[in-house]
């Protein structure tokens, strides 16, 4: 299939070189309204430049548009999009508030066209192992559970663009940024959040609107307890692995990013050998993107895009849907709406 890309900046290069890794699939162009930056991206990848979003959604050839411009503007082109007849993966947050997403899911049924997100960390291995042990319920009752996010940004981050920590650009900091897909990955292993508590503050960075630092209690559906707890102000010299902790009647399980630190289990399984083979972290890992936006790879991305490819060929709902990508979104609304009004408890919608 041949792909397009609105939006030519970091992470549009991660969605080009996860494309060119597709088998079957071609990147076809790019649109970005800036003529220097979309004839540099062009050039850079040998493919159509265009500086008009209705001139590139016209062409008769592109069938999947990649959306990777900044979190509050993924609407306009989304929907222009989807109304063209085009295939829509759209990078995290699928849109920074839920009104906003609620027009696209219904655009997307209206025109009878997949929307997707892009939530790259729930195709690593470790994170299908342990949605598995979960789901076989090898976990017995889930007790407590933890999404923990203590990465670092330098104040340069946040100056490197105007758009950075603002509430209509970015739609939120160190949680509707950097720790939507950690908060992801515990939703979809454990389950949907009934409500929440919160607190939130900007401790160590200046000049901007968001949060750094927030914690938060969750209620999940099923019974069990939850913390959630991200930060841009957590210096480290490697980067802080990020955590998806489980725990549970029966076992418990760790992940580090893409690796366990506790994989332990009250009844063993045939698959704990593999896992303790091939998936055990090792003393001293760095974390993923941590300290850098840049130090990731584009493998997830490549997974995820050859997931909503297949799905569009199979005529089926790819898992990582519009409805899927609006849970954490509506887990990190409440937890803003908890923060701001005191640390009340909030229903998530």
């Amino acid at each position: 299939m041949k792909f397009g890309i609105v939006g030519t900046g970091m992470i549009a290069h991660f969605h080009a070189q996860a494309i060119e890794a597709m088998e079957g699939s071609v990147l076809h162009s790019c649109y970005n309204r800036n003529p220097e930056k979309a004839a540099d991206f062009s050039e850079r990848y040998g493919i159509k430049n265009h500086t008009s979003l209705e001139e590139f959604l016209a062409d008769p050839e592109l069938e999947i548009i990649t959306i990777g411009t900044p979190s509050g503007s993924h609407l306009e082109p989304a929907l222009a999009a989807m109304e063209a007849g085009k295939h829509v993966i759209c990078e995290k947050p699928l849109e920074v508030n839920l009104d906003k997403i609620n027009s696209m899911i219904e655009a997307s049924e209206k025109n009878n066209v997949t929307l997707a997100a892009i939530l790259n960390r729930r195709f690593n291995e470790s994170v299908v192992v342990l949605k598995d042990a979960v789901d076989k319920g090898r976990f017995g009752t889930l007790t407590l559970v933890e999404a923990s996010i203590k990465w670092y940004r330098d104040q340069a981050y946040y100056d490197s663009a105007s758009w950075r920590g603002t509430w209509v650009l970015d739609g939120g900091g160190a949680l509707m940024n950097q720790s939507i897909h950690i908060i992801d990955q515990l939703i979809h292993t454990v389950g949907p959040v009934k409500r929440v508590t919160a607190s939130m503050g900007l401790l160590t960075h200046e000049n901007i609107e968001v949060e750094d630092t927030a914690v938060a209690l969750l209620e999940f559906e099923n019974g069990a307890k939850g913390v959630v707890q991200g930060s841009t102000s957590c210096w480290s010299s490697t980067g802080h692995p990020a955590e998806v902790n489980i725990c549970g009647s029966d076992g418990s399980a760790f992940l580090a990013d893409e690796h366990f630190k506790v994989w332990d289990f009250k009844n063993p399984a045939p698959e704990d050998a593999y896992v303790h083979a091939n998936l055990m972290a090792t003393e001293g890992a760095q974390g993923l993107g941590a300290n850098d936006p840049n130090a990731i790879n584009f493998t997830g991305h490549q997974r995820n895009f050859e997931e909503v490819v297949n799905s569009i060929k199979e005529g089926r709902k790819p898992s990582v849907d519009c409805l899927e990508a609006r849970k954490a979104v509506a887990v990190i609304t409440a937890i803003y709406e908890s923060a701001k009004n005191d640390g009340k408890w909030v229903t998530v919608n």
